[in-house]
């Protein structure tokens, strides 16, 4: 018999009654669901590219778990549009004020800012998408939404290696690339409706006689109720979403320095490796937690000298790393209390990018230390530093991910939001929820030996499926 700890880690078959095919699932969105999907990758990918423009990691990654808060709280309160519209905007303002920075200083000042506003357009974006569409299709949505971090890469250093080096702007032409970019990531949004579960509750909220108190208060008081309920919840993701981070910075953000101090290649083909790489995320979304790739990526990826080497080491790296992300947007809001999954993911994600942010200064102190001789040349041992770090990390993440809690199947779209009463609790499910998660149960109209069809209902928006049987 394999231990409990093995056996949690297989989905319950309980989880899976009343769902159908992923694929039929697909066929069945409506032109919203998907503009909705595609208006939260745009979103990532916006904010990914940004942060790969500059070097100033640090500074953003400490200022992004404030934005977090902040954002996550207005989303949870007012609703998902209008605070991810805002959110935009201000990453558009900022982007373009970064290109004008005269001063070191002052170019610092507004990445602080910066970082603030990159806080909130994950959390948003993800429970923007992953609420609008059904249940069955949230797995493989969740890796293609991740990997706008791994397209906003790709972007940004397309950018860099085509089109910076032949204008006369120079770099400020990447932060006017990208403004564009989250300008009209903010326009479709605009264009596109409220989620529905929060028009749902602001229409029951109209239809209640009775003068109850403010929605704020509400609001403030389930907050609360929610933190004393799900303390240890919120450390374990924090925990999770630190291991990730470093995982993910401490292999990518020194990686062009590695290629250049160590393997002596130019930053021209430093560039294009880091591309290679990138490009792995978009096809990792079928990996999982495969975190057992990463064991055997690194020594393809610190070994060899040449550019096809290297590259190929790029490449698998990615397809660990960028496999194992391609859960974490549905894993944290399947895990999350349901009425505030703009803020528990957000917060939980945006504080282990705090702490991970020393991962480069981290390996830049290790090769400090660890040093070896390239050509004749004394210069820091990136290979071995980096090897290190990933391999304990990797380690790490394994064992938090063996041992944590699951909820796989969630139907957070109907529970409560955060400004009715009652939400703070993990099982507050309004009527209305209940209904329409019957009638998803029952989408499938089963009469042996005949064509049938049914309707599939999320929220508001229902769409006819024909089968088989």
């Amino acid at each position: 018999m394999a231990p409990r700890f093995l056996l949690n880690l297989i989905p319950k078959k309980e989880a899976k009654e009343g769902q159908v095919p992923v694929l039929t699932a697909l066929k069945g969105l409506t032109w919203i669901q998907w503009a909705m999907v595609f208006s939260g990758w745009l979103s990532w990918t916006c904010d990914a590219m940004d942060f790969f423009n500059t070097n100033a990691v640090t500074l953003t990654l400490l200022f992004r778990s404030t934005g977090a808060v902040i954002f996550g709280i207005l989303s949870d309160r007012y609703g998902r549009k209008w605070p991810l519209v805002v959110n935009l905007l201000i990453c558009c303002a900022l982007q373009v004020g970064s290109s004008f920075c005269n001063t070191y200083r002052q170019f610092l000042g507004v990445r602080s800012l910066f970082g603030v506003a990159m806080g909130g357009i994950w959390g948003l974006s993800i429970a923007t998408a992953l609420e609008n569409v059904p249940v069955e299709t949230r797995g493989l949505l969740s890796g293609v939404l991740q990997q706008g971090y791994a397209a906003g890469y790709l972007l940004s250093a397309i950018v860099s290696l085509t089109i910076v080096p032949h204008s006369k702007h120079s770099w400020r032409v990447q932060f006017w690339t990208v403004a564009c970019l989250s300008f009209s990531a903010a326009c479709l949004r605009a264009a596109l409706p409220e989620s529905a579960l929060f028009l749902r509750a602001k229409e029951a909220k109209k239809d209640q006689r009775e003068v109850s108190e403010s929605k704020t208060k509400i609001f403030f008081r389930e907050t609360g109720a929610m933190l004393r309920a799900h303390w240890m919840l919120c450390i374990y993701a924090v925990l999770l979403m630190t291991g990730f981070n470093f995982l993910s910075h401490g292999s990518q953000d020194l990686y062009p320095t590695y290629i250049q101090n160590d393997k002596l290649l130019s930053s021209k083909l430093a560039t294009k490796a880091t591309i290679i790489g990138a490009l792995a995320g978009f096809i990792s979304q079928y990996a999982g937690r495969r975190l057992t790739m990463i064991s055997f990526s690194i020594p393809l990826w610190i070994l060899p000298s040449t550019f096809s080497g290297l590259a190929a080491g790029a490449f698998f790296i990615q397809v660990g790393v960028q496999g194992a992300w391609g859960v974490i947007p549905i894993f944290l809001n399947e895990l999350s209390p349901p009425a505030f999954r703009a803020t528990f993911p957000g917060v939980a994600y945006q504080l282990g990018n705090m702490i991970s942010a020393s991962s480069a200064r981290i390996e830049a102190a290790g090769g400090d230390h660890l040093r070896t001789i390239v050509n004749g040349k004394d210069v820091p041992d990136y290979a071995k530093v980096q090897g290190i770090l990933i391999g304990v990390v990797a380690a790490f993440v394994v064992l938090v991910v063996l041992f944590g809690p699951e909820n796989h199947g969630s139907h957070f779209e109907s529970h409560r939001v955060a400004f009715e009463e009652g939400a703070g609790q993990g099982n507050a499910v309004d009527d209305e929820g209940t209904k329409r998660k019957t009638s998803r149960s029952n989408s499938v109209l089963q009469v042996e030996g005949k064509k049938t069809s049914g309707k599939m209902c999320i929220d508001k928006s229902c769409v006819l499926i024909t089968a088989n049987i």
